[in-house]
């Protein structure tokens, strides 16, 4: 039988969906709300790390994602100036974790295998084009306002979750700050078929690659190569400029000049920002994900990120609804554990991860190769940097978090 009063989470992307899961499992009635009239199944993030597929195998769907993924165990910083490669092995870290490599699979695979999950439990129910328009909380639970096909309509629930993406109506319902900034640049995503692999020597599936003249990140997802450039249009007529067959051919011939043009599959442009909430909790209502911080996609932990939240907030809300804990000590605990990583280390990691690699200054690029090749050379060393960019250390710490 459903509970008359779920827990109400909104937004079906990899962080709501996994809470959703994760709460189900655990027996605790959970509605789901979309505002998209289906899952969707655009191209976006793609990269899973260790401690991502060890929460989602306690969920009981990692296995499947493997099968349908592309194990990368190795990773590659590579200088084209001076065409050295300085590789790192994830392997390194197997007595760390029982998944020590990244799974490159497009991020809708994901979210439709939790789908099928969670229509086979009875305490989740998940409803497509419904939007929460905002939320009004009491002592005792939240009126959650929802446009539906059918109309506006209102629901209460003891807890509201914002899983809702970077414009979160939830965030702006609880009246939460969004601070940061946004780059100046945009990142131009590019998915071909071509086979890179058999043009650049030993090639990995998730290359970082210093230029001369630009930088560029190279990873192979389970269908197709995905290329990203930094690019700097000013106007919407910019913007069109750089989204055009002929700009993405004369960037994609500036890599590997092929002959022919290249069979482009998908291009996007991404805003490219830094931004944290103030809080992830007001109450009763809650954020996570996109919703309480999104950062430049370099390294790969928005998304990882966000599976993370769900992941220690899905047992925060099993403590309130089973055991009784007080659930503004147990948020305030998830806000403490999850808020500062994303300030401390997420924010700060990606943006280094950026500098690192968009300096084209010869020295500073000489410097950086180095330092990246005496790191991947030594294996103490090699060990800490994969651990550490593989966000295991991260996790660890942030759970020690009272």
């Amino acid at each position: 039988m459903f509970h008359p009063d779920p827990i109400i989470i909104a937004g079906a992307g990899p962080c709501g969906s996994t809470l959703a899961l994760y709460l189900a499992r655990q027996d605790i009635p959970v509605l789901l709300l979309e505002r998209c009239p289906a899952l969707p199944r655009d191209l976006r993030a793609s990269t899973f790390h260790p401690p991502t597929l060890e929460m989602l195998d306690d969920l009981g769907v990692a296995q499947a994602m493997i099968d349908k993924g592309l194990i990368v165990d190795r990773y590659q910083y590579r200088d084209r100036r001076s065409g050295e490669v300085a590789e790192f092995d994830m392997n390194v870290i197997a007595d760390e974790t029982a998944f020590p490599f990244r799974l490159q699979l497009e991020q809708y695979e994901m979210t439709h295998l939790v789908n099928a999950e969670l229509q086979r439990l009875d305490h989740a129910q998940v409803c497509f084009e419904h939007e929460v328009t905002g939320a009004a909380q009491d002592a005792d639970g939240v009126t959650v306002h929802i446009n539906t096909p059918d109309g506006p309509m209102t629901r209460h629930t003891p807890f509201l979750v914002g899983a809702d993406g970077a414009g979160s109506r939830v965030r702006k319902a609880a009246g939460i700050g969004f601070g940061g900034f946004t780059y100046d640049e945009k990142f131009l995503v590019v998915s071909t078929a071509f086979a890179f692999e058999n043009v650049f020597d030993n090639l990995s599936f998730v290359n970082y690659v210093a230029d001369p003249d630009e930088w560029c990140v190279i990873l192979r997802t389970e269908k197709l190569w995905r290329v990203l450039f930094p690019v700097f249009p000013k106007t919407p007529e910019d913007e069109t400029r750089v989204l055009s067959d002929e700009y993405i051919q004369a960037r994609l011939r500036h890599l590997h000049d092929r002959g022919e043009p290249y069979d482009i599959r998908h291009r996007t442009l991404y805003n490219v920002h830094q931004r944290v909430s103030d809080t992830y909790v007001n109450g009763r209502i809650t954020l996570a994900g996109d919703a309480c911080h999104i950062n430049n996609p370099l390294g790969g932990m928005g998304m990882n990120g966000g599976i993370h939240d769900a992941h220690n907030l899905g047992g925060k809300l099993v403590d309130v609804w089973h055991r009784g804990r007080d659930h503004a000590e147990a948020f305030g605990q998830y806000d403490r554990q999850r808020r500062d990583l994303a300030v401390q280390f997420v924010q700060t990691h990606t943006i280094n991860n950026k500098k690192l690699m968009e300096s084209t200054d010869p020295d500073v690029q000489t410097k950086r190769q180095r330092m990246l090749m005496d790191t991947a050379a030594d294996p103490a060393k090699a060990k800490a940097f994969v651990q550490e960019r593989a966000m295991i250390d991260c996790l660890r710490d942030s759970l020690a978090v009272a």
